[in-house]
């Protein structure tokens, strides 16, 4: 009997064995198109040699480091790579081993630094409902997704929530969609007075929603008011990219399609691309520099920190999304996926919204494509529907609970950069199948 701990006990999973390409193979044999990428982790696939190549060499020469000692040639490099594609004003990378890491020292980052410009009152962070940060009690705390606060609220310090830019659910039928978008956006103004803004240290929020809500993008305008918003104010945007950055949406970060400058940038999942586990947290040069003139030590730490192995997969998988064309793939590869969604859901009486950019696509399920109405959570579809998918030989990410973390259901889908249309074509076969299996 197996004495690993799973993520659900009653589960009985099979053995991956291999990964070729975009599909994994389990111990019997049998092959699972890799539709979601695990969790928009697998950007390459599985099976890349020049990411293998990367780790093996770098094991010949280095294997650890711990950098409260030395620092270390992948790292330098690494972080030289992704500042030299990384928006005005990003200046430093602070490199970890996952997205919760990554989002936890953002958030100990931004604390820090209101202390050392000498505004220690600021203590709150303002976030969006149905958001996820990761599952650490800080990430999770400043996250807005009910189902996962609820057990851990207790003993988290919470910050406080405003609507997403959520347009299919938010929008009013009156309403442009810019005009939705910057009424979302100064309810962050709006919070910010209700608790005082001398109080309130930044706002997080993906650019893109992930997990939670499936694929939901901003509207044209929204970040643009809250980067506004942030500077009258004076508090830290962060964006947090751990899913839909690295060349997922089509762009390197994905903020670069919404026109935003952030202070601080999380990512992780597609940095290593599966191959190794890693995450970073890019910062300002301003806030490294209140760094470095005040107490010139940034009170945060762990032990596999700017990891050599992983440090040399990430160079490796970064060159590939830029030097090597992989991020303009998966924009244009991405559009095709799009088109292929629309054309097998677009008029499915159980679909309500195909949204997403590039490989990060999401489908939302409603009882009523009219009203809107979500089916009843009792049904538990998106756990059917991803029972489903495996035995149609499909790897997906249902997911419930999207509307308020209770009701809703929706697919997140984020396969690899490297999918051909045919296998495109054969994930949305698959998909199709799955659906009518569950509804």
């Amino acid at each position: 009997m197996s004495k690993v701990f799973p993520r659900h006990t009653q589960a009985v999973l099979p053995t991956a064995h291999k990964g070729d390409g975009i599909y994994i193979i389990d111990s019997e044999g049998k092959y699972y198109l890799d539709g979601s990428g695990g969790a928009a982790v697998s950007c390459l696939g599985h099976s890349d040699p020049d990411v293998i190549s990367a780790i093996k060499t770098q094991l010949d020469s280095l294997d650890f480091a711990h950098t409260g000692f030395l620092t270390s040639a992948p790292a330098e490099a690494l972080a030289a790579k992704l500042i030299a594609h990384a928006p005005e004003g990003i200046d430093r990378v602070y490199l970890v081993s996952g997205g919760s890491e990554a989002v936890e020292a953002a958030l100990k980052l931004a604390r820090q630094y209101m202390i050392e410009i000498g505004q220690p009152e600021r203590t709150r962070f303002i976030s969006r409902r149905q958001s996820y940060h990761g599952n650490t009690l800080g990430a999770l705390g400043t996250g807005g997704n009910a189902w996962r606060r609820e057990p851990f609220d207790p003993v988290m310090v919470s910050a406080s929530h405003i609507n997403a830019c959520f347009e299919y659910r938010g929008r009013a039928d009156d309403e442009t969609p810019y005009d939705f978008g910057q009424r979302v956006a100064n309810e962050l103004e709006e919070e910010l007075l209700r608790v005082g803004p001398e109080t309130v240290i930044g706002f997080l929020a993906e650019p893109v929603v992930g997990a939670t809500a499936g694929a939901v993008p901003a509207v044209e305008g929204y970040f643009r008011r809250i980067r506004q918003i942030c500077d009258q104010y004076g508090i830290l945007l962060i964006l947090d990219e751990v899913m839909c950055g690295m060349g997922r949406t089509g762009t390197f970060f994905a903020c670069e399609q919404d026109d935003v400058r952030p202070d601080i940038i999380t990512i992780a999942k597609g940095l290593g691309a599966g191959y190794q586990p890693i995450g970073a947290m890019l910062c300002s040069g301003g806030i490294y520099s209140a760094i470095e003139n005040g107490s010139g030590f940034f009170q945060h730490g762990h032990t596999y920190l700017g990891h050599p192995v992983a440090c040399a997969a990430a160079h490796a998988v970064v060159t590939k999304l830029t030097d090597g064309g992989m991020t303009a793939r998966a924009a244009q590869i991405g559009a095709y996926f799009g088109a292929a969604l629309s054309e097998a859901f677009g008029q499915h009486p159980h679909v309500g919204d195909i949204r997403g950019r590039g490989m990060f696509r999401g489908l939302e399920f409603v009882a009523d494509r009219e009203t809107k109405a979500p089916f009843d959570s009792d049904r538990k579809l998106a756990a059917r529907l991803k029972t489903k998918a495996m035995e149609n030989g499909l790897i997906c990410y249902p997911m419930g609970g999207t509307i308020d973390g209770q009701n809703g259901d929706h697919v997140l889908l984020a396969p690899p950069f490297i999918c051909t249309e045919s296998q495109i074509d054969e994930l949305v076969d698959k998909l199709q199948k799955s659906v009518e299996g569950v509804i």
